[in-house]
């Protein structure tokens, strides 16, 4: 595979991309239901790009709500070799501000409910989660996120929470105990699922507060979340920018890209095939 064809995955305050050429809104179908919107395709250089709002344009759906299944299956059809997610979070540490950017190595999910594999009986699979993240995405997101002028955190654990309630101060409190750095409502299973497509994956977290963990400082609020949001879009369209025109021309093969040959286990002549056709796209190279 020689070609990169980049998905961004905009979180709150990103819900769109400056500067793609020859855009256009495509809507797709998915098996797994209703993606979050249609995407916006174009090129940014020698990259193809597709850009899906994580919560619909206009912000209309909530974390919970949210069907990761349908978008990374859509990214998927869309022909996507690597997926840059950018999603706000809340900091659970003095040194990571807001408006400061994580870039994810690690996760904890703590989400409840929300189906979080393509895969199930009829057809088991159990992919890898150790290195949950994609190096090479990641170090681009980190270098253009400096070029782009945000104080830049290389490594860091996410803990996904259910939301679409802030945390309590008590969870916020064993959090911090667990060593975790971000907290926020989406990553989960947003990053299982783009493992299971492999789609090579990145996390950048904007920071908009400190979540409620500070006894000095008033706990979080929207209107905390939304003063900073436009300080940080502006910045992660930035990053998006620089980072689209500056990846190498040639896409070198990763791992990722053929992980299901280790995970699939279910015997061929066991395997649904109900099941097997909602996976044409998310599976369909292992399953040839």
């Amino acid at each position: 595979m020689s070609g990169w064809t980049i998905g961004i995955i905009g979180g709150s305050g990103l819900y769109d991309v400056d500067g793609i050429e020859d855009g256009a809104w495509v809507s797709v179908e998915s098996p797994w239901g209703a993606p979050s919107d249609a995407c916006f395709t174009g090129r940014v250089g020698h990259a193809r790009v597709v850009f899906l709002p994580r919560h619909g344009r206009g912000h209309r759906i909530s974390p919970t709500d949210l069907n990761p299944r349908a978008n990374i299956d859509i990214l998927k059809r869309l022909g996507v070799t690597d997926v840059l997610a950018v999603s706000s979070v809340g900091s659970l540490v003095e040194d990571r501000p807001p408006g400061s950017f994580t870039i994810a190595d690690q996760f904890i999910d703590r989400t409840k409910g929300r189906p979080s594999s393509f895969f199930g009986t009829g057809l088991v699979a159990h992919v890898s989660m150790a290195d949950p993240v994609c190096p090479r995405l990641s170090a681009l997101a980190a270098e253009s996120a400096r070029v782009a002028g945000a104080q830049v955190d290389e490594g860091g654990t996410y803990l996904a929470m259910e939301g679409p309630q802030f945390s309590t101060c008590a969870e916020s409190h064993l959090y911090r105990s667990w060593g975790c750095q971000i907290i926020g409502m989406t990553a989960m299973p947003e990053a299982k699922l783009a493992r299971e497509a492999e789609l090579p994956y990145a996390l950048v977290g904007m920071v908009t507060d400190y979540d409620c963990w500070r006894e000095e400082e008033a706990a979080v609020d929207v209107a905390q979340v939304i003063a900073q949001l436009s300080s940080n879009a502006a910045k992660a369209r930035a990053m998006v920018m620089h980072l689209l025109r500056n990846l190498p021309e040639r896409r070198d093969p990763s791992p990722i890209d053929t992980c299901l040959d280790t995970a699939l286990i279910t015997a061929p002549s066991a395997r649904d095939p109900a099941l097997l056709a909602k996976l044409d796209a998310v599976a369909g190279r292992a399953l040839l």
